[in-house]
């Protein structure tokens, strides 16, 4: 992957993490890997396009791989690399400030005990 010119750190972070659901499916696979249906199931909201091409994005830029696992019909598995995986004290922390600001506004806490 060729990595463009950036004129900070927080531009290199967000050109990898940034998107409608690159973040939300690095959270999901850093507990395991997870066949591409349950993603699915997880982000309801997410087309089977998107879903592909954040996948893909995230697949390229180093963070996540792909398994295909040959049965009737195919199965395919998607885990972090040790590169995704060093972004998970960053997912953990984004959780937190999630859930402390919906801290008194009813809002139920999906993201799991961080």
């Amino acid at each position: 992957m060729q990595h463009p010119e950036f004129t900070c750190p927080m531009e290199a972070t967000l050109s990898l993490i940034g998107g409608k659901y690159k973040t939300l499916l690095l959270w999901h696979l850093k507990d395991g890997p997870r066949r591409y249906m349950a993603l699915q199931r997880l982000l309801p909201r997410a087309t089977p396009k998107m879903l592909t091409q954040q996948l893909r994005a995230l697949e390229e830029a180093g963070m996540i791989r792909r398994e295909v696992i040959p049965a009737r019909p195919p199965k395919t598995v998607y885990s972090l690399t040790p590169f995704g995986e060093s972004l998970v004290p960053v997912l953990d922390a984004m959780c937190r400030w999630g859930r402390d600001h919906l801290d008194g506004q009813g809002v139920p806490r999906p993201c799991g005990k961080v």
